[in-house]
């Protein structure tokens, strides 16, 4: 038999995180801002996000052109009755993930020894989202074991 090394405890990052260990996390840890997330944890579930948008976007667009209708006496088109479905999709995932990513957000700038206040940079325009990329994808820092709970 062999020893799987048992992975850490979720108040500690786990580095070298699968596809699946960051997908799980993501969602035991929901509501956790103490702590910190490895950049395998964090980029994953941003890959797991997109998958789940794009297929979200496509069930929409595919709703959208399904039975879609065009008014003769306008030329107006109006989408299929399963646009709606797809709307109403998007909007419970993003209402379900909007607070775990906030929270991953704050651990992985945890993880790179800086306040999740830092997160608030984003609204600079044009140049905020760069900043937290940048944020983002730095190395982990071991100074930031001071933000584990």
């Amino acid at each position: 038999m062999t020893n799987v090394p048992a992975s850490p405890s979720l108040s500690q990052p786990l580095y070298g995180a699968s596809f699946g260990q960051a997908f799980t996390r993501f969602w035991k840890k929901y509501a956790t801002f103490s702590g910190r997330a490895s950049r395998s944890e964090f980029w994953w579930w941003y890959l797991a996000n997109i998958i789940i948008v794009t297929v979200l976007y496509i069930i929409t667009a595919i709703g959208g052109f399904a039975g879609a209708s065009i008014d003769s006496a306008t030329g107006a088109s109006a989408p299929g009755p399963l646009f709606g479905v797809g709307i109403a999709l998007l909007v419970i995932w993003w209402l379900a993930i909007i607070v775990p990513t906030l929270a991953l957000s704050w651990r992985r700038l945890h993880d790179t020894n800086r306040s999740g206040l830092f997160w608030f940079l984003g609204f600079i325009p044009v140049v905020g989202g760069i900043i937290l990329l940048v944020l983002f994808v730095l190395d982990s820092d071991p100074a930031g074991a001071r933000f584990d709970a």
